[in-house]
């Protein structure tokens, strides 16, 4: 039995694929609304409230709005545009970032090694930025957005990584500052920049920055439980997660490492959604602070818990468990939400209870997680119920109904083995839906 056709899936797709599409248009709208600058593309802090160094967040806030765009390029192409001009904006305004305030205003990306775009004293911000670069040149087919990723990564990202004799590792301090060190929030993202890069240029460097980087954080920073870092939370368990799960894709290693990359892109992801210290303990995530960078975090987590249950490499039972803790977390989320002003709404910072607060107090990086949750929950939905119905089309031999008549030698038997129709009921007529006769599955329109 293929995923797809797993009974918890086939139950999604029956119940909430329209629902969580539908759902997640509304999500993303009132995001929009309630937080866009949208003659820049970029995002308050705060409700109507502006913050000149709020950059990273930035990244996570435009994801929303690229997953969004992905979904509706092909059926909705008015909707899809506005989400384009949005995205074109962010760009073209730096995704607020405020280190680059000499930067040009064009939208052709800068090919020099001394341009003012997107570098920052911090390097973790940085990094979120090329990981959302790279996310637009997959989603737009663009491929000038790889490249000022690339660049980013190769003049200034990379450049400030130090070796570590005692792993063979890479580490790369969080901030330019004299003294700052290496952190997960700086060697996950990186980690995965590397991979995604050689996945998509083949450049031999890459895949040996991704596997130093790799290396460095898994015997430092990572903890034997699972932890990513301590404390445990959401945004580098998902980021970490994925950068293993990428790099079992490309990596030159051997058997044995690339099924640990599998096992360990699982370890951390599941380990965001079921230990205490990521939860409430009830499998729903946990509120992690009110800060504009600790509400944001669930946003960097989701859409990677989604890639892995999409991927088809990784095991059906691991993808079907994610499946389910976040379609709970997405129910949680959305019955505690506050339409009553929409498109003005509030995401609270605790999925379990709805924002009570001011206006002018709601959270950009809350809000953005919310958002997030929906907007890939329905990526997941959508993707899965495509798959399901790509396997009836495959597997099943579809026939009209006026046209299917069954023989006295041809009994037919609905999914779970029941006799529907015996070898002695001639000429009858079958309702819609999957039986099998003579051994093969059959689609009755």
């Amino acid at each position: 039995m293929t995923f797809a056709q797993s009974a918890a899936i086939k139950n999604l797709y029956r119940t909430v694929s329209d629902t969580y599409e539908t759902k997640a248009d509304s999500m993303t709208n009132a995001f929009i609304e309630s937080f866009m600058i949208k003659s820049k593309g970029i995002f308050n802090d705060r409700y109507q409230t502006y913050a000149y160094n709020a950059y990273w967040t930035q990244a996570h806030a435009i994801d929303v709005v690229i997953y969004g765009y992905e979904r509706h390029k092909d059926i909705n192409k008015t909707l899809a545009n506005t989400y384009l001009k949005y995205i074109k904006l962010w760009y073209k305004n730096k995704a607020n970032n405020y280190a680059g305030a000499s930067a040009s205003n064009t939208t052709t990306p800068n090919i020099s090694t001394d341009y003012k775009m997107f570098e920052n004293p911090y390097t973790d911000d940085m990094c979120w930025i090329t990981l959302t670069l790279l996310h637009i040149g997959e989603a737009t087919g663009t491929k000038a957005y790889t490249t000022v990723a690339r660049q980013v990564f190769d003049n200034y990202i990379i450049k400030r990584a130090k070796e570590d004799e005692e792993t063979g590792g890479l580490w790369l301090p969080w901030n330019t500052d004299a003294g700052s060190g290496p952190n997960a929030c700086t060697q996950s993202p990186a980690t995965l920049i590397a991979a995604k890069l050689y996945q998509k240029l083949g450049t031999a460097k890459y895949l040996e920055y991704a596997k130093k980087l790799y290396a460095y954080t898994s015997k430092k920073i990572v903890k034997s439980d699972g932890r990513v870092e301590e404390p445990p939370l959401t945004y580098t368990q998902g980021t970490f997660g994925e950068a293993c799960r990428v790099l079992y894709h490309v990596t030159d290693e051997s058997a044995t490492i690339k099924n640990k990359y599998k096992t360990l892109a699982y370890t951390y992801l599941n380990y965001a959604f079921t230990s205490g210290r990521c939860t409430n303990g009830q499998n729903i995530l946990r509120h992690e602070g009110t800060s504009g960078d600790q509400s944001i975090f669930k946003a960097v987590l989701i859409p990677y818990a989604v890639n892995y249950v999409l991927d088809d490499d990784m095991p059906a039972t691991n993808r079907t468990s994610l499946c389910k803790l976040i379609q709970k977390n997405t129910t949680t989320m959305w019955k505690n939400l506050d339409l009553s002003h929409y498109p003005i709404v509030f995401c609270n910072y605790d999925w379990t209870k709805p924002y009570t607060g001011a206006d002018k107090d709601a959270s950009m990086g809350a809000m953005c997680s919310g958002a997030s949750l929906m907007e890939n929950s329905a990526r997941m939905c959508k993707a899965i119920v495509d798959r399901y119905n790509q396997e009836l089309e495959d597997g099943i031999d579809e026939m009209k109904n006026e046209e299917l008549k069954i023989k006295n030698d041809n009994a037919a038997y609905d999914l779970a083995g029941r006799q529907i129709v015996n070898s002695k009921s001639s000429n009858r007529k079958l309702r819609s839906g999957i039986y099998i006769i003579s051994g093969r599955k059959v689609f009755v329109r």
